[in-house]
């Protein structure tokens, strides 16, 4: 059994773990109760960790407490989501335990886990029971208990897996949520499973294969510099879904397509045809698709001109300094925003925001991409706006990473309450007064959206099947219809939009300008007090964001 472990050991415990949750994700991600698509727990856990990984990868560690640090500072700045966040809080105080030392035993590891829950219990403002909170909580207890019946560290790290299934097991009878769906934590199961993978590497077990998918984006991946734009020999990624509309035969196509390209992917069920193709003669391709039936989605990417645009970031990363580019201060207050879609983004840049990162619901951004932006933004203070409840955690780590400037974290919830706050501010107010101001505004917006449910679930009463429309207001159900026109009718009836005297509607990238003017009319007709303006936000997963003041 292992007694101790060294800086090398826990590096490779953690590339084992983070290969652990990458293949389980899925599964975790179908233990959230709400069936809106969302940044997912699994997701959010794996490219969390996954950004450790990455980072252990690079160089042997000569201690336990630098792969420990190393470890921590990658997966603060790694964090995404909620889950991210307090998964990164739990290692940074086990990070903490260890900075001095060379190596550990199971007591020094079950002090380690100790300090990360005492971290991340600190920085939760509300923690609950019923979560990753208290299945990290028991697990440590367990530990230092283990640790004086034996300071072997794999005999300590089995007995706090052991508790920690204890304490998953009765999350359903803690969260009454969990409890109605009959469903674990699933940030509680992510972190068990990222400690088996961690135990799993002292016992010499194989690290599981990936999902297809990676932990992490690396960009030390693969070397475009090595061949030439010219040796691409098939310029154009071309990908589309057609119908199934006649019953010529899909492997036919199939021929078809292999004569005129490479790298071909062709799904077929008794619906759509599903293509994937590299080839100089994209036309041809889409011409043979309509013979098959009616285009649905076309995408279509220059490869040689990527390629090209590869070669030249990647020669202008090799030239620039490794030390982090803070943007000099040129005036007093500056705003990052989080936000998907190119209308949404527009918004925000005609209402003064420096700087936009794309993300929300489907791609929480982590710590690291929000403070790129924030050292971007040429500004004394810059404010933050999260638009989205799983992006604010990540986005308050920042203020402590920044330099040369203050960081000012607005808690919006929404893409309406951001562009309200920007709505709100003042440049010749101070700091404080913009604050009060802005979040005043804010508070005001009531946010209505709809989306699609992305798997089966009853819901707070409501008995919801994969593919039905959804309607939320202000984060919570408001109702489920498979008839979009209806689900609007009745939004638009709600009283938050009856009492509103402006209510705007942004319509999404899968809602076509005919759609959406039949939303406006639905909403004129019955909220004839309200002045409303719609507006092509861009945004995916959302069909409509509808904001009322």
């Amino acid at each position: 059994m292992r007694g101790t472990i060294d800086g090398a050991s826990l590096a490779q415990m953690v590339i084992h773990a983070a290969a652990s949750i990458n293949s389980q994700k899925q599964q975790i991600n179908e233990l959230n109760v709400f069936p809106v698509p969302d940044g997912d727990t699994g997701t959010n856990m794996s490219l969390t960790i996954g950004t450790a990984a990455a980072e252990l990868k690079k160089k042997s560690w000569a201690s336990v407490g630098a792969a420990a640090n190393a470890n921590a500072s990658a997966l603060l700045r790694g964090a995404r989501g909620n889950s991210g966040v307090i998964l990164s809080l739990l290692f940074r105080g086990f990070g903490k335990a260890l900075k001095d030392k060379d190596t550990a035993d199971g007591a020094d590891f079950a002090i380690a886990l100790d300090y990360g829950v005492a971290t991340a219990y600190k920085a939760v403002m509300k923690p609950a029971e019923g979560t990753i909170l208290t299945v990290s909580r028991l697990c440590a207890r367990r530990a230092a208990e283990a640790a004086r019946e034996d300071r072997n560290v794999e005999y300590v790290l089995e007995e706090a897996i052991k508790e920690g299934h204890v304490a998953l097991a009765d999350t359903v009878n803690q969260n009454p949520v969990l409890k109605k769906a009959g469903v674990v934590d699933a940030g509680g199961k992510g972190f068990l499973i990222i400690l088996q993978g961690m135990l799993d590497e002292l016992r010499g077990e194989p690290i599981p294969e990936s999902d297809g998918e990676a932990a992490a984006p690396v960009k030390e991946h693969a070397d475009f510099g090595s061949f030439d734009t010219a040796d691409i020999k098939f310029g154009y990624c071309t990908e589309f879904i057609c119908s199934r509309d006649t019953k010529k035969d899909p492997e036919a196509l199939r021929g078809f397509l292999n004569a005129l390209g490479d790298s071909l992917v062709l799904v077929d069920d008794d619906e759509i045809i599903k293509v994937h193709v590299h080839t100089n003669h994209p036309g041809k391709v889409l011409e043979e698709a309509i013979t098959y039936g009616a285009l649905q989605t076309v995408k279509i990417e220059n490869m040689r001109n990527q390629h090209t645009e590869i070669l030249a970031e990647a020669a202008q990363e090799g030239e620039a300094d490794q030390t982090r580019k803070i943007a000099p201060a040129e005036k007093p207050f500056g705003f990052v925003s989080v936000c998907a879609g190119a209308g949404l983004a527009e918004v925000f840049h005609d209402l003064g925001v420096d700087g936009i990162i794309s993300g929300g619901q489907t791609m929480n951004p982590s710590t690291e991409d929000i403070l790129k932006e924030i050292d971007k933004t040429p500004a004394e203070v810059v404010f933050v706006l999260p638009n989205n409840k799983n992006i604010i955690m990540a986005a308050e780590q920042c203020i402590p990473l920044a330099e040369g400037k203050k960081v000012v974290v607005l808690p919006t919830k929404t893409v309406p309450q951001g562009i309200s706050a920007m709505l709100a501010f003042d440049p010749d107010a101070s700091e404080a007064d913009n604050v009060s101001g802005m979040t005043e505004a804010f508070g005001n917006v009531h946010t209505s959206q709809i989306t699609y449910a992305a798997r089966n679930s009853d819901f707070d009463g409501f008995d919801i099947q994969q593919g039905d429309y959804l309607a939320l207001a202000e984060s919570a159900l408001f109702g489920t219809d498979k008839d979009l026109t209806a689900l609007l009718k009745r939004l638009a009836g709600a009283e938050p939009q009856q009492e509103a005297e402006f209510i705007t509607i942004f319509y999404g990238e899968d809602v076509s300008e005919t759609q959406a003017q039949t939303a406006l009319e639905i909403f004129t007709a019955a909220c004839p007090n309200a002045e409303i303006t719609l507006l092509a936000g861009g945004q995916p997963v959302y069909y409509y964001m509808i904001s009322a003041e």
